[in-house]
């Protein structure tokens, strides 16, 4: 494969954006949009299929030869990231069509700036660059998220850009450090280095090293860096929740690309043991989710909460960072972003036939409820739960598998709260179903219409979640190779450090 390709999926959202900002027709916008994500599909699917032979392609800009200049590098984790992304472009993109983008300026624009964002943040090969994509994805979010100008937006939004702002701080304060030890942000660089550091140089590398994992773990929402979640998500347009689905995943995939291949077995004495680090918060994230979704008033806010639980469960499997723990968290990682938008997306549809906040508390609801947004709710619940015979039930399955080659204390820990949590989150969203569905005074009556691009939207997120359990074996199979490959760190330097160019 051509190794310019790599630079497609953050070059075409990123001109589709600038295109967009000045496009007045709102109909042509939506046209455009939708255009572009169906096009990023075309294109992630191909650059998986590229990925899929085992070989790393490495896209050097300016031809400045590694570690020099800016590098993509695609691997089969940074391939299935892209895929994810762009299968949840597609359905945000037609739901933002049905009416939400008339709601202010620039809806869609924004949406391609995040798209550009998202994917340059898994192709980069560096720390500063991550930082860059990470800030053109937030900055892009808060006015995702600012969007219709809401009261309750304005809070949240001013909540989390403080947050964040305090975030990115850290980050290059990290990468400073890290810097300043080894003179080097290249990821395959880094791997090299770091083991022929002395032991003064490697507590400086470490302190760095933990103070990037905290940020991280902010941008995953990780116990006690999850306050911000709730009400981020909560109050967001229904489109915009769905496509904040895969944000924390962000954080997910920083900590999984970073650690076990610059930290890993291969950095000697410099290397960092994610158990520790990562299995006691990532518990506590679980049932903070789980318990919060439980007590929650708003169906938006379960849904938020169950997105916190989602993290908490990757993490938890994935800390071991055995190859059957990593390939049973990629495939629950991409399981509870579709699922998750899914939600969001049915809750979007409740909102528009209540026309009020989905306050659970007040039940004068759904005697006139769509039939059509009943059915999707009892899906996508059935999916986020991990009820048989949806990718949930198969994705817990293998967390569980991948889990039982840690130490018997630690299995035990981990089997308790996927179980647990899991039987939380039933009834946290069987409670929220049976007073929004079921719990209805006839005096009150709802709309049975909802933007048929909504709807449209919600389907075909449904058809993804089908399809991830339909090919639950050669998706298994695909996580398996992935996981094997994030932690072959000989040959990521190898292929990074194959490129020719300019000294």
């Amino acid at each position: 494969m051509n190794a310019q390709w790599l630079i497609v999926p953050v070059l075409l959202p990123a001109v589709v954006a600038a295109v967009l900002a000045l496009v007045r027709p709102l109909a042509l916008q939506r046209l455009l949009s939708v255009a572009s994500c169906a096009a990023l599909v075309g294109i992630a699917g191909h650059l998986l299929a590229s990925a899929d032979s085992g070989a790393l392609t490495v896209y050097a800009l300016g031809n400045w030869r590694p570690p020099f200049g800016i590098v993509f590098v695609l691997d089969r984790l940074s391939a299935l990231m892209l895929l994810l992304t762009a299968l949840l472009a597609l359905p945000v993109a037609i739901a933002m069509s049905g009416g939400e983008d008339e709601r202010g300026p620039f809806l869609h624009a924004f949406l391609h700036f995040q798209l550009m964002g998202l994917n340059g943040a898994f192709l980069t090969g560096d720390l500063f660059n991550l930082f860059v994509f990470f800030e053109v994805l937030l900055i892009a979010s808060y006015c995702l998220l600012l969007h219709g100008q809401s009261a309750g937006r304005v809070r949240a939004a001013w909540h989390y850009v403080v947050v964040n702002l305090v975030g990115s701080s850290l980050f290059l304060i990290a990468v400073a450090l890290l810097y300043a030890m080894t003179g080097t942000l290249n990821l395959a660089d880094l791997a090299v280095k770091l083991p022929q550091l002395h032991a003064g140089e490697r507590v400086l590398a470490h302190s760095g090293a933990l103070m990037l994992l905290v940020v991280f773990a902010l941008k995953a929402a990780m116990f006690p860096l999850f306050l911000w979640l709730a009400p981020t998500y909560s109050n967001a347009a229904a489109p915009v929740a769905a496509l904040f689905a895969i944000m924390t995943k962000v954080g997910i995939y920083a900590i999984v690309r970073v650690y076990p291949m610059v930290f890993g077995a291969t950095a000697g004495e410099a290397a960092l043991d994610l158990r520790v680090w990562l299995l006691p918060p990532a518990l506590a994230t679980m049932a903070c989710g789980a318990l919060a979704a439980l007590a929650s008033r708003r169906l938006s806010g379960i849904a938020a909460q169950l997105t916190l639980l989602s993290v908490g469960t990757i993490l938890a499997v994935g800390a071991l960072a055995t190859t059957p723990a990593l390939s049973a968290s990629l495939y629950y990682l991409a399981h509870s972003t579709l699922s998750g938008a899914l939600l969001f997306l049915v809750c979007g549809l409740v909102s528009a036939q209540r026309g009020e906040a989905l306050d659970l508390l007040k039940r004068g609801v759904t005697m006139h409820q769509s039939q059509l947004t009943a059915i999707l709710f009892l899906f996508a619940a059935v999916a986020v739960t991990g009820i048989p015979p949806m990718s949930g039930f198969m994705g817990k399955t293998m967390l569980l598998q991948g889990s039982a080659s840690a130490s018997d204390a630690v299995a035990a820990w981990i089997w308790s709260f996927v179980l647990v949590t899991s039987f939380v989150a039933i009834l946290a969203l069987m409670r929220g179903g049976i007073v929004v569905f079921w719990m209805a005074r006839s005096s009150q009556r709802t709309s049975d219409t909802a933007p048929v691009p909504l709807i449209a939207a919600a389907l075909g997120m449904v058809a993804f979640v089908m399809a991830l359990a339909t090919l639950a074996g050669p998706i298994k199979g695909f996580t398996d190779a992935t996981a094997l490959q994030m932690t072959d760190t000989h040959a990521y330097v190898r292929a990074v450090f194959a490129v020719g160019g300019r000294p």
